[in-house]
């Protein structure tokens, strides 16, 4: 099998591919592979490479993007997580020299990126001056909430992140208040980038098939946005705590985060000097506010329970 053909991956190339190597794709680590080509040639052009791009692409699959990638970019630095994968694809990739393939989990639990893959991708950006980085992936759909959450949570974030998740959650990333899905995870993404919902993919362009729609989405960092927060941590610890219990009224959740460190009186002179009435909720309240918010409280009253950080 020539490395070149793992570039055209479609459905009969992959079934053949994983017959000849003995392996079923195994759906509990998210191996769904996009076989339109059109598809994966859109979500190429989101990512808008250029030729000085460092990127990292989260789930080497059989190496048919990676390929693609490395035609494009300075370097790649490509992860996967199952070992019988990993040797298909470096098999696929052999003679790219631009490539580093790691064989490990990108996160450390569910709250830390793995180290090893944040240094290769340093190393990479620090080789030459202008460099910088992006994240292009077909994304196993358990690990995107909390990789895109802790990508953002890093001094030095991705430019960009061109990205296929499940439709759920790019519908939490790109909502806007008063609907369902707009959450913590909304207002985290949107208060440091732009978002985009580029295109929603039904099951029938993935193989095997997931039970579930899919979307290509893109999110862009935006400096000025992200140069508003001066302390990331608190403040994404202020929005998991206002929706903790997302249908209560913003006063009721901000007397729980703040009890022990401000009085009713001062929480009431803060809220009120925000303009906001009695019958406000977070869920209504757009991430410039939530931030106004957050830099007027200061920090949250010890760990905040319950609260779901990807929400």
């Amino acid at each position: 099998m020539s490395s070149g053909s793992s570039r055209n991956q479609t459905l009969s190339f992959l079934m053949g591919r994983f017959r000849e190597a003995g392996i079923r794709p195994y759906t509990r680590l998210g191996q769904n592979f996009l076989v339109d080509l059109n598809l994966l040639r859109l979500l190429l052009k989101t990512a808008d490479l250029g030729p000085d791009d460092v990127v990292l692409e989260v789930g080497t699959g059989t190496g048919s993007l990676t390929h693609l990638l490395a035609e494009q970019v300075r370097a790649v630095v490509t992860v996967e997580v199952d070992p019988q994968l990993f040797q298909l694809a470096s098999e696929e990739l052999q003679g790219l020299s631009n490539v580093t393939r790691l064989q490990l989990d990108v996160l450390k639990g569910k709250n830390r990126l793995n180290p090893l893959v944040l240094d290769a991708v340093r190393e990479q950006v620090a080789a030459a001056p202008g460099r910088s980085w992006k994240v292009v992936a077909n994304l196993p759909y358990h690990i995107a909430s909390p990789l895109l959450m802790n990508l953002l949570a890093l001094d030095e974030p991705p430019r960009l992140m061109a990205v296929t998740v499940q439709k759920e959650v790019a519908e939490r990333i790109v909502a806007r208040p008063g609907v369902k899905s707009y959450g913590a995870m909304s207002i985290w993404i949107q208060s440091q980038c732009r978002v985009e919902l580029v295109r929603i993919m039904s099951p029938t362009v993935f193989w095997p098939r997931p039970k579930v729609e899919s979307a290509i989405v893109a999110i862009a960092l935006d400096d000025a946005r992200r140069g508003r927060i001066h302390d990331r941590a608190q403040f994404h610890q202020f929005v998991r705590a206002l929706f903790t219990h997302r249908r209560k009224l913003l006063r009721s959740e901000l007397a729980a985060a703040f009890k022990h460190r401000l009085s009713g009186p001062e929480r009431e002179a803060i809220v009120a000097r925000l303009g906001l009435g009695p019958e406000a909720r977070a869920e209504q309240l757009d991430p410039d506010t939530i931030l106004a918010l957050a830099e007027a409280f200061g920090p949250v009253d010890g760990p905040v329970p319950g609260a779901r950080g990807g929400d």
